[in-house]
Order: C-alpha cells, then sequence, then structure tokens
C-alpha cells in the first residue's frame, strides 16, 4: 500500500483544514517545499499536492509550488485542486506532477472529465470522490451534489477509471479514525486501486485501512501535528 503525504496549499502556505471548513485554517510551514524536503527525507515517495486557492476558485493558482517541489525533490506527485479542462490537465503533468486528480468536473462535466481520461490515460487521471452523508462534494467542498459516493464510483470505473481517491469529508482533519468501513465496501464490490483520505490519526489507522486492500493511504494532520512520525512509515 502506498503511503502518500498530502500538502494543502493556501497562499504559497502549507496549511491544514478541518471537515474542509477554510474558517478552520492552519497554517504550519511558510515553505511547502521545506516540507516536501522533509517527506523525501525520511524515505516516503509520493506526495498528494492539493490546491486548496484552486479548488475554491475553480482554476489553478498553486502551480509554481508544484514546480519548485517536482525540481527540488524526487517526489512522486498527484496534483489536485482547480483542474476543470484539458489544458489544466496538460499544464499540471508538464510542471511535474506524475498523476492529477479530477473531482469537480467529473461530478459536474461528465463529458469533459471523459475526454480528459481518454487524452492522458487512466494511469495519470485519478478520479476524486469526496462525499459527505454519502453524497459526493464539489468546489473545494463548499457544494453538495444528490450524487451516490458508491454508484459515482462504479459507474466511472465502468468508463475506464482505474484510481480513485475517496474521502469522507466528516472525518477529514479531525483525528478521530477513517471510514475504513465505507472503504472496505467499495473495494470488495469494484476493481479499483482505492486511495483512503480523512481522519487518519495513528499508525494503528494505517494498518486498518490496509485490511482493507486500499491501494493507498492519504495522511495529513496526523503528521503535521505529531500523532504519526514519518520515519515510522517506511
Amino acid at each position: 500500500m502506498r503511503i502518500i503525504i498530502a500538502i494543502d496549499i493556501i497562499d504559497g502556505q502549507c496549511v491544514r483544514l478541518t471537515k474542509g471548513d477554510f474558517d478552520t485554517k492552519k497554517i504550519y510551514y511558510n515553505n511547502p517545499v521545506d516540507v516536501a524536503k522533509m517527506i523525501e527525507d525520511n524515505g516516503l515517495k509520493y506526495m498528494h499536492l492539493v490546491d486548496l486557492d484552486g479548488a475554491k476558485e475553480s482554476k489553478i493558482k498553486n502551480l509554481k509550488t508544484l514546480e519548485a517541489i517536482a525540481s527540488k525533490t524526487q517526489l512522486i506527485i498527484d496534483y489536485g485542486g482547480g483542474l476543470r479542462t484539458i489544458d489544466d490537465f496538460r499544464n499540471v503533468f508538464n510542471s511535474g506532477a506524475a498523476q492529477a486528480t479530477a473531482g469537480s468536473v467529473a461530478a459536474k462535466n461528465p463529458d469533459v472529465f471523459l475526454k480528459i481520461l481518454n487524452q492522458f490515460g487512466n494511469e495519470k487521471v485519478i478520479l476524486g470522490a469526496d462525499f459527505s452523508n454519502g453524497k459526493i462534494a464539489v468546489s473545494g467542498w463548499l457544494e453538495n451534489s444528490d450524487k451516490d459516493i458508491k454508484t459515482f464510483i462504479s459507474d466511472y470505473i465502468g468508463k475506464g477509471v482505474k484510481y480513485v481517491i475517496c474521502t469522507d469529508i466528516s472525518k477529514d482533519g479531525t483525528l478521530q479514525g477513517p471510514a475504513t468501513a465505507i472503504y472496505a465496501e467499495i473495494v470488495s464490490e469494484n476493481s479499483i486501486n482505492l486511495i483512503a483520505s480523512g481522519g487518519i490519526s495513528s499508525i494503528k489507522d494505517v494498518e486498518e485501512i490496509r485490511k482493507t486492500g486500499c491501494e493507498g493511504v492519504i495522511i495529513g494532520k496526523a503528521f503535521y501535528e505529531g500523532k504519526i512520525e514519518l520515519n515510522k512509515l517506511t
């Protein structure tokens, strides 16, 4: 299982939110490159870079941060937040991302998302499936939809999606444990590389996610708050 460390960016700074609420913003580091180097120095390979400004404004805002991290580390980066068009994905890949996540565009504009998927392939394009009360949420989690999380994922698997990042918003940033049961259901019902996100608070949580068969797990606040030491994850 891939261990993926999250760096969330607002105004060029490394931050974390609770349940996606921008009013709960807490700044941890002023320079995300320093965090990226710390991750790499501890033997980890994967990073989930989230452009929260971009997610909120529906356009990429922190491409320079991606370029800086990609040029100064060997981390394998997936980038999400604000990607809406084929050109957005092309720019992100050209700036050093190995994968990129499509959430809002997949929920709001399926035809556009499928063109993106076809253009770049299912090894590079990740479906973002973030949910609250069983329903997909979009636009930096500021909007809810009527799309059921499990149906949303299974429908797109049938259309060629291979990787899915799934976040229970009610758990995200709370350090209260992940939605392990839901992830286990999704993995058991589909042939999918599922990446679990939200609520991870301990090594035990990571091990429980591993048992579900998830392909990856994203760790954010637990690292920043010192609940999980990076060198214990390798």
